[in-house]
């Protein structure tokens, strides 16, 4: 392009020249050539001049329009000015959309995102970090997050400049009873820029306290009869007894170990339920027969309780239902039969018990069992299915309870559909329901 532009303003000069000498030495005017020199070379420059004018206009325009068609070295420039301002903003485009993907990856994030400047200022949020923290991206932006976020132990974490490790704090909508805990952590990057992560750990700190817990009172369940078991021995291997002291240390011996047995049975059977799928609706058994077999493993029950309180209980069984239930035949007796067999440990001799199965009218079969004993108060109400969670734990131990009965009862309720419902009043009894959905039943 340099070498067409030299040629065109050398052919400037000739065609100026040549003219110059030809029309002004007609006249007998001197120099002629020489004027039509200068004339030619100031044509060009007009011509080269007004090119670089039009390409400067376009060029002031930030591209924005199309430049005037331009010829020679300037058509070239603006040509190439033109693609790259077309790459730049194809670039551009690409650049934000690659932006608006980060921010909406960012935004469906279960973590809450906050984007800081050197300052600690808010320059962008996602959603969810507007529920961990209670700010607003409209309203909130270049505000400085200490400001907003007030917890004495993220304002120190914000200073101390020490990011290494997280943090613990308490959520925006924290309270006694419904706690909500943050983990949050501090990450530098760009040029002093800063990213915060916040991640709802409410649930994750739940479910250590329970596993805590847990651990806790398997130990100390089974600390005590172990206890009381090499207490015995110890008495067995030591002391000289006759055969009538020696039969009484070997029954308090095989109660203990019964009692750990019960309870190994009992986390076993919670440990198959929480990790079995659940039960389909095609396994049928006839509801009869369930309450057939509730009523002979009450009778054994209380007849043995009987040898200890001197006088029976009164079981009476009511069921109208003829048809079958879908489910798990195991699961089904071990929950039934668990609430049974705690109104027979739990109400005083002689007194009354009743087992009722009722057909509703829409479909759904309820499964209760009524004591007559002493009651629970309400305040227990609401913890009864829990883990190990006793009302009275000398009373449940003296009855040869382990405190996961009801807990298995919840899980078989929630594996076959049902729910389980509890009423009870001091003094006057308490009655346990098991309502299972129309769909497992089949007149």
């Amino acid at each position: 392009m340099m070498t067409w532009r030299i040629l065109f303003f050398l052919f400037c000069l000739c065609v100026g020249g040549l003219s110059g000498w030809l029309l002004l030495e007609r006249w007998n005017f001197g120099y002629g050539d020489r004027v039509g020199l200068v004339v030619a070379a100031l044509f060009w420059l007009a011509l080269d001049a007004s090119g670089a004018g039009r390409l400067l206009g376009y060029l002031r325009a930030s591209g924005t329009a199309e430049p005037a068609r331009l010829w020679g070295i300037w058509g070239e420039v603006a040509m190439r000015v033109r693609r790259l301002v077309r790459d730049r903003d194809r670039q551009l485009t690409e650049s934000h959309r690659r932006l608006q993907d980060f921010l909406a990856a960012f935004q469906s994030s279960p973590n809450g995102v906050v984007l800081l400047d050197r300052d600690a200022c808010i320059e962008w949020c996602n959603q969810t970090a507007t529920q961990h923290f209670g700010i607003l991206a409209q309203r909130d932006l270049a505000q400085a997050i200490a400001n907003l976020v007030r917890d004495p132990a993220f304002v120190a974490y914000l200073a101390s400049r020490d990011y290494q490790r997280s943090i613990t704090m308490p959520g925006r909508q924290h309270s006694a009873a419904r706690p909500v805990l943050l983990s949050v952590q501090l990450h530098p990057y760009g040029e002093g820029r800063t990213l915060l992560l916040s991640r709802d750990i409410t649930a994750l700190e739940q479910a250590e306290a329970m596993r805590r817990d847990f651990v806790a009172n398997v130990s100390h369940e089974i600390r005590t009869p172990l206890t009381v078991l090499a207490g015995f021995v110890e008495t067995l291997q030591t002391l000289q007894l006759d055969e009538s002291e020696r039969q009484h240390y070997l029954a308090l011996m095989t109660q203990q170990s019964s009692r750990m047995q019960t309870l190994v049975s009992d986390l076993l059977t919670l440990s198959r339920l929480e990790g079995s799928p659940a039960p389909d609706l095609s396994r049928l058994t006839p509801f009869p027969q369930l309450i057939e077999q509730l009523r002979q493993d009450a009778a054994a029950l209380s007849q043995t309780r009987t040898l200890e309180l001197e006088r029976p209980h009164l079981l009476v069984f009511e069921n109208n239902f003829e048809g079958q239930i879908a489910g798990n035949v195991s699961e089904l007796l071990s929950a039934m039969g668990n609430l049974v067999s705690n109104a027979i440990r739990y109400t005083p001799a002689g007194a009354r018990i009743t087992v009722q199965s009722e057909l509703l009218l829409d479909g759904s079969l309820v499964f209760s069992v009524q004591d007559t004993g002493p009651g629970i108060a309400p305040e227990h109400l609401g913890r009864l299915t829990e883990r190990f969670y006793r009302v009275d734990r000398s009373r449940s131990r003296e009855t040869g309870g382990t405190g996961l009965g009801l807990a298995i009862v919840k899980h078989v309720a929630q594996r076959h559909g049902a729910t389980l419902s509890i009423e009870s009043s001091l003094g006057k009894g308490s009655t346990f329901r098991i309502m299972f959905p129309s769909d497992r039943i089949k007149p």
